[in-house]
C-alpha cells in the first residue's frame, strides 16, 4: 500500500475516532460539576441573572452547576479565563456584550479573539436602556428634544460614565445621527451622575431599565424614549429610539458561550435545557423585574448570526463616533 494512502487511512481512522469519543462524552455528561464563569463581580446582574439560570440548571442536570467570578479589566480576565479552559463542556462563559463585541473595538489589543475561541451555546436575556430629562426639559419624546436643541444650542448636556461605556456610546450616537452637539460630562459613577441630572446641573441621562424605575415613579427624570427595538412591558407609552431614528437599537445583552472546540452534542444539550428555563413564565418575569427580557435561548447558530451582526454594527458605531481603542 502506498505511504500516502496509508497516512490519509490513519487521519481517517483518527478522526473517527475523536468522533466517537466525543459522542460518547456528550451521551455521559455532565458526570462532574460544570463551572460557569462571570466576568463581572458578585452581586451585579451579570452574576443575579447567571445564578438564577444556573440553579435551575443544577437540577435539571442532576450535576452543580457552579458561579465562578472573574471580575476585572472590563471583562477581560474573565473572558480570557473562559477562553483558555478545555473544551470539554464543564466550563461555559456567562459573557456580556462587552466581552464579546466591544471590547475588540474600544481595546487596541486583547488576549483572546471573542470569534474564534468561543462557540455559541444561548442567548440569555436583552437589556434596553432609557434616555431620561430632567422635567424642566420642555419634551416628551427624541423627536422633541433634538428640535429643542437645536433651537436652545448649549443648555443640554448628557450625564455618562465615559465616553467608551454605555451611556457615552448610546450619547455620543444619538449626536451623530441627530446632528447635535449636547455636551456629554463623563462621571467617575454613575450614580453621581444620575443625582446631578435630578438636580439639573446635567439635563439628560441613559439608565437601564430598573435602575430608571424609580426616578420615574418620583417624577425626578422622565423617560424620552427606549433603546429596544419595540417598547417594552410596563412603559408602553414610552416611544423606542426607532420610532425617530428607525433601526435604531442599543442594548446590553448576556449569552452562553463555550470554548471553542466543545463537543456539539453538549453544545446543543445546554441549549436545549437554557430554552425551557428561559421560557418559564416565573424566569421570564424575574428576568423582566431586573430589566432583562427574553424570548428563549433561540438557537447556537442563531446566536452565532447575532453577534456576528453585533459586530459589525458596533464597527460601524465606533467608525462613526470616532471612538479610538486604548
Amino acid at each position: 500500500m502506498p505511504i500516502v494512502l496509508r497516512r490519509l487511512m490513519v487521519l481517517v481512522l483518527f478522526a473517527a475516532s475523536v468522533q466517537a469519543h466525543a459522542q460518547t462524552a456528550a451521551q455521559t455528561w455532565p458526570v462532574r460539576p460544570i463551572k460557569v464563569i462571570v466576568s463581572q463581580a458578585a452581586g451585579g446582574a451579570p452574576d443575579i441573572i447567571c445564578r438564577l439560570v444556573t440553579d435551575r440548571l443544577s437540577r435539571a442536570l442532576g450535576q452543580q452547576v457552579l458561579v465562578e467570578n472573574r471580575p476585572g479589566s472590563g471583562n477581560v480576565v474573565g473572558a480570557q479565563a473562559a477562553a483558555r479552559s478545555a473544551p470539554d463542556g464543564y466550563t461555559f462563559f456567562f459573557a456580556t456584550a462587552a466581552a464579546l463585541v466591544t471590547n475588540p473595538y474600544t481595546f487596541k489589543s486583547l488576549p483572546y479573539d471573542p470569534a474564534r475561541d468561543f462557540a455559541p451555546v444561548a442567548m440569555i436575556a436583552k437589556g434596553p436602556f432609557f434616555v431620561m430629562a430632567h422635567p424642566s426639559v420642555p419634551a416628551k419624546n427624541l423627536a422633541e428634544l433634538v428640535a429643542y436643541d437645536k433651537a436652545n444650542p448649549g443648555k443640554l448636556a448628557f450625564a455618562t460614565d465615559g465616553p467608551r461605556n454605555f451611556s457615552g456610546i448610546l450619547a455620543a450616537w444619538l449626536n451623530k445621527l441627530a446632528g447635535t452637539q449636547i455636551l456629554a460630562v463623563p462621571y467617575a459613577t454613575m450614580p453621581q451622575g444620575v443625582q446631578d441630572t435630578v438636580a439639573g446641573r446635567t439635563q439628560l441621562a441613559v439608565l437601564a431599565v430598573p435602575a430608571a424605575a424609580p426616578f420615574i415613579k418620583r417624577g425626578d427624570l422622565r423617560p424620552l424614549g427606549v433603546s429596544f427595538a419595540r417598547r417594552i412591558p410596563g412603559y408602553e407609552d414610552v416611544p423606542t429610539i426607532a420610532e425617530t431614528f428607525p433601526g435604531f437599537e442599543f442594548i446590553g445583552w448576556f449569552s452562553l458561550v463555550a470554548p471553542a472546540g466543545t463537543p456539539r452534542e453538549i453544545v446543543q444539550r445546554m441549549n436545549l435545557e437554557v430554552d425551557r428555563i428561559l421560557k418559564d413564565p416565573e424566569v421570564a418575569q424575574r428576568l423582566a423585574n431586573l430589566g432583562f427580557y427574553t424570548e428563549g435561548a433561540e438557537t447556537p447558530e442563531g446566536l452565532g448570526e447575532f453577534v456576528r451582526a453585533e459586530l459589525a454594527k458596533w464597527a460601524r458605531i465606533v467608525k462613526e463616533i470616532g471612538i479610538q481603542p486604548e
